[in-house]
């Protein structure tokens, strides 16, 4: 996690996943836009909806509803994060962004372990905010090495043909 210069706090962008409210270290994120189309890419895992053309790049986008085994939901509030990770852009489709807020990395504890969950290699800590509680999430480890490897080859092999 980034910390500011002299400081013990770091920016985070909240999100809502499945009724919950989930926030990402702010250094990890490019930018947040709305839903555009996304083209299928055939022999992805079922969460990587596919690829959209973010301003002459090709960028992977997973769905963060199937990656934590949620039912879909499509609407008008959906957002894609886009996450840098290993230098590479990511979308990320979230239910929807809220805010930008500065918290205390004293606000933040570790996460309980819970035995079986699929999710907890994901989450960094547990935030608490005056009566809220938010799951801060590692985007590093939301996709394996194998599926970043996988996604990035398949990215490349796009790009080759269109160029």
């Amino acid at each position: 996690m980034t910390e500011h210069v002299g400081s013990q706090e770091v920016q985070v962008v909240i999100f809502s996943l499945g009724g919950e409210e989930y926030c990402v270290d702010i250094s990890c994120v490019r930018e947040i836009i709305r839903m555009v189309e996304i083209t299928r890419i055939p022999k992805l895992p079922d969460f990587v909806e596919g690829v959209i053309n973010l301003r002459g790049q090709i960028t992977t986008v997973i769905d963060m509803r199937k990656r934590f085994e949620m039912e879909p939901l499509e609407n008008d509030a959906n957002r894609i994060i886009i996450i840098d990770l290993q230098g590479e852009p990511f979308g990320a489709v979230v239910d929807s962004v809220y805010e930008v807020k500065t918290i205390s990395l004293d606000m933040i504890v570790s996460v309980p372990s819970i035995k079986h969950a699929q999710t907890q290699e994901y989450l960094k800590g547990i935030c608490k905010i005056d009566d809220r509680i938010l799951i801060l999430l590692d985007f590093e480890k939301i996709l394996s090495d194998l599926e970043l490897a996988q996604t990035i080859k398949i990215k490349e092999e796009m790009e080759t043909v269109n160029t």
